[in-house]
């Protein structure tokens, strides 16, 4: 009996032994497998063309701590209120680089830039531990859960953010809490110009940046690097203008319901470019003017030939001045322009009423040439023939004279021939003074054109010189 114990106690330590054993063999046996496929892993990986993955290192933004609203303390702070509230103003520096300057429009009286406008100022409430003092970047998702500053910018029409393909924000945090706040913006603001000079003038607009809410008490706005805050890009250009100047200012504006703010200012100098008005505006008005000049040089019985060309010049003023005065506001001050057409427009009628005169002075003449070639009066708006050559030929003593001698046996139409003869025969002796009058009449309607090639151009010149000189200083 006791010798079968012990043999099953031996048969079962031997069997507990040998399963440990074959244990410790499969666990040596898979480790050196998992090392061989960990060896061929590495040895594919670093194959030229091999498809096989490197192992990354593990990705630490899903650890918790590094969450940007536990690394900043975000929950702990009440960001609806200003960084140090009740304390002294926080100043607030602003940079500003300009992207393009897009249109100025003279109807609209408003210009549209495109800028990159950015904030510093520090919150110690963004501050954060860290051993490289690296800052953090953030896109506009936080933005929306700090306080940033209120800036608008002050009599625009409309603005926007980018938003193309994301949102055009950007927030960087630094360790000790400085905070840079950057946006890309495009902006549409009033400029009132003066267009007294146009299109010779110069037009001085400004972009206008303010707090809205918080006075000078609680915000400083300023300028963080002073006249070098503001960059623009050398490649900004305009068709119509020039850019002469861009430079920046600051100024407290007051309101008299909430009080004094702090105000920047982007103030730039635009000339405007006069070689398309002078292709579309004066060089068309100088030629009509000289081409009205062309009718001194007509015959002025060629009625045919100068009616056409008074018209079209006449015409062509009008059309110039009326598409000139379509593009502009209807503004309620004589500009540089006007002046221009109209004087222009006043040298093209005078042209046409001085051909009107010498016309007019002609047909008299010609009428009285032909009055002393056919030896009859022109009776054109007289009263009856007879009755005025007797009142104009006989004096009294005729009258008498003569009587009614042989008129009671002649018939009404012989009575005027021979009173026609009788006229006739007692201008004879005042046949010459006339003849030297019509032609000294014929001596001044030519006289007239003479003048007239000498004073046209001339007059028309003098007023270039003055309006070019006054105008294009």
């Amino acid at each position: 009996m006791h010798a079968d114990v012990c043999f099953l106690l031996c048969a079962c330590f031997f069997s507990t032994g040998a399963l440990q054993l074959r244990g410790q063999v499969l666990q040596t046996c898979s480790q050196t497998r998992s090392k061989r496929e960990t060896t061929r892993t590495e040895r594919e990986a670093h194959k030229p063309g091999s498809s096989t993955l490197l192992m990354r290192s593990p990705d630490v933004t899903k650890a918790a701590v590094t969450k940007s609203e536990q690394l900043l303390k975000l929950d702990g702070h009440d960001f609806t209120m200003r960084p140090g509230f009740g304390g002294p103003a926080i100043p607030v520096g602003v940079d500003v680089q300009l992207e393009s300057l897009d249109t100025i429009s003279e109807v609209d009286m408003d210009f549209t830039m495109t800028l990159y406008l950015r904030h510093y100022w520090k919150d110690e409430r963004l501050s954060f531990p860290s051993n490289t003092n690296q800052s953090m970047t953030f896109d506009g998702r936080l933005v929306k859960k700090i306080w940033v500053p209120d800036i608008f910018f002050v009599h625009s029409k409309r603005s926007f953010i980018h938003d193309t393909t994301t949102e055009n924000v950007m927030l960087r945090v630094h360790p000790d809490g400085k905070v840079l706040y950057s946006l890309r913006v495009t902006v549409t603001a009033m400029c009132n110009m003066d267009l007294s000079h146009f299109p010779l003038d110069t037009q001085t607009c400004s972009l206008e940046i303010e707090s809205y809410a918080y006075t000078d008490d609680d915000l400083m706005l300023y300028w963080k690097r002073g006249n070098k805050s503001l960059q623009t890009d050398e490649k900004i250009s305009l068709s119509q203008f020039l850019n002469q100047e861009f430079h920046t200012t600051s100024k407290l504006a007051f309101y008299s319901s909430t009080g004094w703010y702090n105000r920047l200012y982007i103030n730039f100098t635009l000339r405007r470019h006069i070689f398309f008005f002078l292709l579309q505006t004066y060089f068309p008005t100088t030629l009509m003017v000289m081409l009205s000049w062309v009718s001194f040089w007509i015959d002025r019985r060629a009625v045919p030939a100068w009616v056409p060309l008074g018209i079209t010049t006449v015409l062509t003023m009008s059309t110039i001045i009326t598409g000139v005065n379509a593009s502009m506001p209807r503004v309620s001050y004589i500009k540089a322009v006007d002046i221009y057409l109209w004087v222009s427009f006043v040298f093209v009628f005078l042209s046409v009423i001085e051909y009107a005169a010498v016309n007019y002075l002609s047909t008299l003449q010609e009428c009285k040439e032909r009055t002393q070639s056919n030896r009859l009066p022109c009776t054109c708006g007289m009263t009856h023939p007879g009755q005025m050559m007797m009142s104009s030929s006989y004096s009294d003593m005729d009258m008498i004279t003569t009587g009614n001698y042989g008129m009671s046996e002649l018939s009404g139409d012989k009575q005027e021939q021979f009173l026609v003869h009788l006229v006739l025969d007692n201008e004879q002796g005042a046949q010459r003074p006339a003849v030297s009058s019509s032609s000294s009449l014929y001596i001044d309607t030519h006289a007239i054109d003479k003048y007239s090639r000498v004073i046209f151009p001339g007059a028309y010149t003098l007023f270039n010189i003055i309006y070019w000189s006054i105008y294009s200083q």
